[in-house]
């Protein structure tokens, strides 16, 4: 039976956790170009303390991360190696419009953008580009307050338009916001939210949620006008919700969690506003200021496919009926007692993906794509400078096993599956280089030491074999 033909094998990355060079070819500076490194991350990535500038008692991986920007063409070859047939990869908006609401974008940018295309042809690598991979420019933040205010939506879809026009015979394939559910549980980095005392830190979340949901569904009209091959997709963070016990409220609260979750896609996927958001968001009073024809925008664009991110499930446990904590993906969970964890605290679940992709198609019906799968570990070369990492290949085995399960036993609907990340790269939610993904080892220390240079680990042999195979050899 197997995989279709033509589905899509490929790694995934993001420009702000690769690239580095933030301050060549005329960048401007982004929210998440300032998230520091160390304890004080977690509070400006989730909007408690205001940094919009960097400053001398903090380091920012983003700075360099791991240099993307000069070595794209060695990186592009190493996938080209790696046999990956799909790249995706964000946009740093900054690059194209570096205080985000400039009539005319920048060429340097563009230029470079276009240059990575090509070494993606000449691999015959399909990209899948993400239009805001977390990136919103500290010009705008200043300027607006970041994505609680409906300028924003004008200054995207400008972005969008150039991209659209620019890139129209290089990519066809879109998602229009990353893990867009951050906004909940990361404002400050998932849409530039900086809050203030005494503000309502919900009304602000969902009002910006909004304007996204609203931008992005432009965005998907403007696509298609522009070039009728492009296909659009969202992309949310997922992980099933388990309850913690048989208690049905355990229960109900696994299902609220869900729903939290699946509103985001609620509505880009059917194209409206799902009816248990309507009402406690009006019940709570955080009901989002609207124009007019927003209702009607939404219903007229929804999203060609649904992307999403797996790394873990969560368990969730009613207020105040215990189960220890767990570490996830900036996603509060108890501790599951029946799963093993990564070095990370995260819960490994690769039957969790396969019940995801039936929850997820079962609600929708639409084409699935993973775009995000993966294992963050320390890896340490031997005397040789050769990585030995089982751990990541058993991790991706047995998760590719479930995705292939969820497909040819369940008939989920699937385009393809890109890891993350292919190439080692800063770590979003911790701001660490030590925490690896890689199938390609970059020699750079936490302490920001290295050379740079490029090495295969064992994992890329591994995962070469399972392109090659279309999933078949699992070792």
């Amino acid at each position: 039976m197997g995989l279709q033909k033509n589905f899509l094998w490929g790694g995934a990355s993001a420009a702000n956790q690769c690239e580095g060079g933030i301050f060549e070819g005329g960048r401007g500076l982004a929210n998440v170009d300032v998230c520091p490194a160390g304890t004080d991350r977690s509070d400006v990535i989730c909007g408690r303390r205001k940094m919009l500038a960097m400053d001398q008692e903090h380091t920012y991986p983003a700075a360099e991360a791991v240099d993307f920007y000069h070595h794209f063409r060695e990186d592009i070859r190493l996938l080209g190696e790696l046999g990956v047939q799909v790249y995706r990869m964000s946009i740093g908006w900054t690059r194209i419009f570096p205080n985000g609401d400039e009539e005319e974008p920048n060429e340097a940018g563009l230029a470079f953008y276009e240059e990575v295309f090509k070494e993606c042809r000449k691999y015959r690598i399909k990209p899948l580009v993400t239009i805001s991979h977390f990136d919103c420019p500290i010009g705008l933040i200043k300027k607006y307050g970041g994505w609680r205010s409906r300028k924003m939506i004008e200054c995207y879809l400008r972005l969008c338009r150039t991209l659209f026009t620019r890139y129209k015979d290089y990519v066809t394939h879109w998602l229009n916001f990353n893990e867009i559910n951050m906004i909940l549980h990361a404002p400050f980095m998932g849409a530039g939210l900086c809050f203030e005392p005494g503000e309502n830190e919900e009304a602000v979340k969902y009002q910006a949620a909004h304007h996204e949901l609203v931008a992005g569904a432009l965005a998907v009209k403007m696509a298609h006008e522009i070039n009728p091959e492009n296909k659009v997709g969202c992309m949310f963070a997922a992980g099933s919700a388990y309850p913690y016990t048989c208690k049905p409220e355990d229960v109900w609260e696994a299902l609220l969690t869900d729903q939290e979750n699946y509103f985001f896609v609620d509505v880009q996927a059917r194209g409206y506003y799902p009816s248990y958001a309507v009402k406690r968001l009006k019940k709570r009073g955080i009901w989002p200021e609207m124009e007019p024809e927003d209702l009607d925008v939404l219903k007229s664009a929804p999203v060609d496919f649904i992307s999403f991110s797996y790394y873990n499930s969560r368990c969730i446990a009613a207020p105040g009926s215990g189960g220890e904590q767990a570490e996830g993906n900036l996603f509060q969970s108890a501790r599951n007692p029946y799963l093993t964890f990564s070095e990370w605290g995260w819960p490994i679940d690769p039957l969790g993906l396969r019940i995801t992709l039936n929850q997820v198609y079962d609600r929708y019906q639409k084409p699935l794509f993973i775009v995000e799968n993966g294992l963050g570990a320390m890896d340490t070369p031997d005397e040789n400078g050769e990585i030995h990492d089982n751990y990541r290949i058993d991790y991706l085995r047995e998760h590719i096993r479930a995705m292939k399960a969820a497909v040819e036993e369940d008939g989920v609907e699937l385009m393809g599956y890109t890891s993350w990340a292919p190439i080692d790269l800063i770590s979003a939610g911790s701001g660490e280089m030590k925490k690896r993904y890689g199938f390609i080892y970059v020699d750079k220390q936490e302490d920001g030491s290295g050379t740079l240079a490029r090495s295969r680990k064992d994992s890329f042999y591994w995962y070469q074999k399972v392109i090659e195979t279309n999933g078949e050899e699992l070792g």
